[in-house]
């Protein structure tokens, strides 16, 4: 076996060789912590306030989107009753054309049955007055034939 002198070459002792490499470490942890690190941490920070953003305008739509649909809601409860109310202003509309069309029409059939009566009055008058015009000189005549005829049999006995 050989005995090597390893007092020269002692790895707990660092060298130059360490030192190099240390500084040039150091060097590029430097560079990498000035140029790299900051344009890394702009982009995080941008998109962090991307995030933020996008969060804040979903609440925000959220929002007027539930704003919406109350007001869509109020809307439509409030076409409703209008609505109902149009209905039922239409319905006594109706009942009111309907009940004045009956009275019209009421007024109009009483109007005409008192008129026709009053014709049936005048007519009934009219044909009586032309009866007993007529039917007088008839039943005299068959009067004077009936006592004509009694006095002539009168006579014969």
């Amino acid at each position: 076996m050989s005995t090597r002198n390893t007092a020269g070459e002692n790895f707990l002792l660092p060298n130059g060789t360490f030192f190099a490499e240390l500084l040039i470490f150091l060097t590029v942890l430097g560079v990498i912590w000035r140029f790299v690190v900051p344009p890394i941490h702009k982009v995080l920070a941008e998109r962090e306030a991307r995030v933020a953003k996008t969060a804040i305008d979903q609440q925000a739509a959220r929002q007027a989107r539930e704003e919406a649909e109350a007001a869509y809601r109020s809307a439509l409860v409030q076409a409703r009753v209008a609505a109902t109310g149009i209905r039922n202003q239409a319905r006594e509309q109706g009942r009111s054309i309907i009940e004045h069309r009956r009275r019209v029409t009421q007024e109009e059939s009483d109007a005409l049955v008192t008129r026709t009566m009053a014709e049936l009055r005048a007519d009934a008058d009219r044909v009586s007055a032309e009866l007993r015009a007529s039917v007088e000189p008839l039943a005299r005549t068959l009067a004077d034939q009936v006592l004509g005829a009694e006095k002539a049999g009168a006579g014969r006995e």
